[in-house]
């Protein structure tokens, strides 16, 4: 915190008698500083944060802070009270307030001055240090780390009279919303008081940075489980079997002991918990993550469908308004000049052109993206600079998509390796926000450039001429083949991965590329208009439920969500999968046989305009489903017949198979 504060920016004599007072007798300073531009629009960002949460900690500690346009550069001002200011905290007022400004936007900044402060202050040695300092200059120090004094002496061994006693195991986990300063607060009180205890104690911060997560071997050896949080937790199912105890992340802060105690006392008593696999949306919020338990073929799946999932967006718009500039202008609009060069408002081919070039700006990021977040799936937020970095240059050495993969993978990796080197606790604010970032760019860097990039690019180059070159029999038995994979297990692992092999040749789109997007989603259109046909034309064989499943199952086949067909497949699998997979495989052969592509992702018949031979398309589909419906009717009709009426199978809505 070198620049962050200095004499100017301390008040040792703060009179503010309330807490708006403060804020603005310190903001004073960094006006007067040049740190703040505008006073009261800085005030009113001050206390729109304060509204959020109180920022009054046990202890006499008041943290006011917010982001706010109107600050120049990141700013800590401290004022001492000798009276006190209420901010809101249990045991009364504050005696010490520090005051944070960062630019707007500027997240990393912000997280570097909380998240190292935040710890200090739970240092009695820090803040007794700064309630004795006489000297603004002293206390400025003090705050910059210049001039850390001796901590209290930890206190005695409490189980120095049990030397040979196992100690009892505490894995925890601390957020807050902003995920900064309460997260790291609670996880030093915690730390502290499990060392006054004779605690081993291990914490998870999911702060705003990102998260170094738990070795499952530690999680596995403890003997409870302390949630100290105002948001979820992430991944909870690795905490799951062992006693919990749930409490606010204040809670962490100012009764850890206490926390600690429950935890004993939940673990005596045999209590365990049932928690459900909540796993985080790719790069959601705080970042989508990949469960990091479980068979490494599972974990490399899910961290393939985070990059992929946050590319299809761009493949979507990008690939909907390039079709879009060839409907309107036709395929040589693609070498069109420039329309920031050229536009005429009445022509056709500039609208045409104008569309085409968006697209294509669109299209430009797929590769980058990918990348980014396969790393951002793997390691969360740290490892987006890497993964970016690492797919930009996949496409300058025409490594591609599968380049992108790679990146993606070697930028994760390179982060999680970082991230187990352990660094003093006050370098840790910027680990994620420079140290990480540098150092796995640099290694991705390298191996892209120097390593792997030029033999993945000839690797892409292979597969781009296989897949144009395909005709005849190759393009009909990969076309089969994708068609199975799609109505397998319908939304399943191997849905996921043939659709993923598809959207992937997207972001270098070539004829045989697009010939499998095309196929694809074909194919999984199949099974729910199948299910939705069969319960038209033999009403007989399937529950009142099913019937009206099936209703819905035209709406979701036309939209391409082969999920639709899965409650048919849960109550009759030995008879509806096979029928389904006959169909898309005959479905996935024909569109290949008839040449038709499709740029876009997604979209069932809704961009059946914008596809190549779209009446061909089709004839593919409804040949397929009428495979599926011909076989699913004559496998059902071997078997008696439901009782349409029966409550078991309204209620559930499952028929039982014969």
């Amino acid at each position: 915190m070198s620049e962050l504060i200095t004499a100017e920016l301390v008040d040792l004599d703060l009179s503010a008698k309330t807490k708006s007072a403060a804020a603005r007798s310190l903001a004073g300073r960094m006006v007067a500083a040049g740190r703040v531009t505008d006073l009261d629009g800085f005030l009113a960002d001050v206390a729109a944060r304060e509204a959020q949460m109180p920022t009054g900690l046990d202890g006499g500690i008041g943290i006011p802070h917010c982001r706010s346009e109107h600050v120049a550069a990141p700013t800590l001002a401290f004022g001492r009270s000798t009276r006190g200011i209420d901010f809101g905290a249990a045991d009364g007022p504050a005696d010490l307030v520090f005051l944070i400004a960062a630019p707007a936007g500027a997240d990393d900044d912000h997280l570097t001055i909380l998240s190292s402060l935040a710890r200090r202050l739970m240092d009695p040695g820090f803040t007794g240090a700064l309630r004795a300092a006489d000297d603004p200059a002293v206390a400025a120090a003090l705050i910059r780390g210049e001039e850390i004094p001796q901590a209290l002496p930890e206190p005695e061994e409490a189980a120095a009279d049990a030397e040979t006693a196992e100690p009892f195991r505490i894995v925890a986990v601390t957020s807050c919303p902003t995920g900064i300063a309460h997260t790291y607060m609670a996880a030093e009180s915690l730390e502290a008081a499990a060392r006054a205890q004779g605690v081993e104690l291990r914490v998870e911060t999911q702060g705003s940075a990102g998260f170094e997560r738990l070795d499952p071997a530690v999680i596995a050896a403890a003997d409870a489980v302390i949630w100290a949080h105002d948001v979820d937790v992430r991944e909870k199912a690795r905490f799951g079997g062992k006693p919990v105890v749930d409490a606010g992340v204040k809670a962490g802060i100012n009764r850890p002991a206490e926390l600690i105690a429950e935890a004993r006392r939940k673990a005596e008593r045999g209590e365990t918990s049932r928690i459900a696999d909540a796993r985080d949306e790719p790069g959601g919020g705080a970042g989508g993550s990949a469960v990091a338990s479980g068979h490494f073929g599972v974990r490399l799946r899910t961290y393939l469908m985070s990059g992929v999932s946050y590319m299809v967006p761009f493949v979507a718009a990008g690939g909907l308004l390039i079709a879009l500039s060839f409907a309107i202008g036709g395929y040589e609009i693609a070498s069109a000049k420039s329309v920031a060069d050229h536009f005429v408002w009445g022509e056709a081919d500039s609208w045409a052109a104008l569309l085409n070039q968006i697209g294509t700006a669109a299209f430009g990021f797929l590769v980058p993206v990918l990348a980014g977040y396969i790393a951002y799936g793997m390691a969360d937020r740290p490892a987006l600079v890497p993964g970016f970095v690492g797919g930009a240059i996949a496409l300058t050495v025409d490594a591609g998509f599968l380049g992108g993969l790679v990146a993606g993978l070697l930028a994760g990796a390179a982060v999680m390796a970082i991230q187990r080197v352990k660094v003093h606790t006050t370098l840790r604010g910027i680990m994620p926000v420079l140290v990480i970032p540098l150092l796995a760019s640099i290694a991705v860097g390298f191996l892209m450039f120097i390593v792997v990039g030029k033999p993945i690019a000839s690797l892409q180059n292979a597969l781009t001429d296989w897949l144009n070159g395909l005709s005849g029999s190759n393009a009909v038995i990969l076309g089969i083949v994708l068609g199975l994979m799609m109505c397998f297990d319908m939304g399943g692992p191997l849905n996921k991965v043939a659709y993923a092999f598809a959207v992937g040749g997207l972001a270098d789109p070539t004829p045989g590329s697009l010939k499998v997007m095309a196929a694809v989603m074909a194919a999984g259109m199949v099974p729910p208009l199948a299910m939705a046909l069969a319960t038209t034309v033999r009403r007989s064989l399937f529950t009142r439920t099913e019937r009206e499943n099936g209703r819905a199952a035209w709406v979701l086949g036309a939209s391409f969500i082969t999920e639709g067909a899965i409650p048919f497949a849960a109550a009759d699998p030995l008879r509806v999968i096979p029928s389904v997979m006959a169909g898309g495989a005959v479905t996935g052969a024909l569109s290949m046989a008839f040449g038709c592509t499709l740029r876009a992702p997604h979209g069932g018949v809704f961009v059946v305009p914008l596809i190549g031979q779209p009446f061909l398309y089709l004839l593919a589909i409804a040949a397929g489903t009428a495979v599926s419906t011909a076989l699913v009717v004559l496998l059902k009709g071997t078997r008696r017949s439901p009782d349409v009426t029966a409550p078991a199978a309204e209620g559930s809505g499952v028929a039982v198979a014969a």
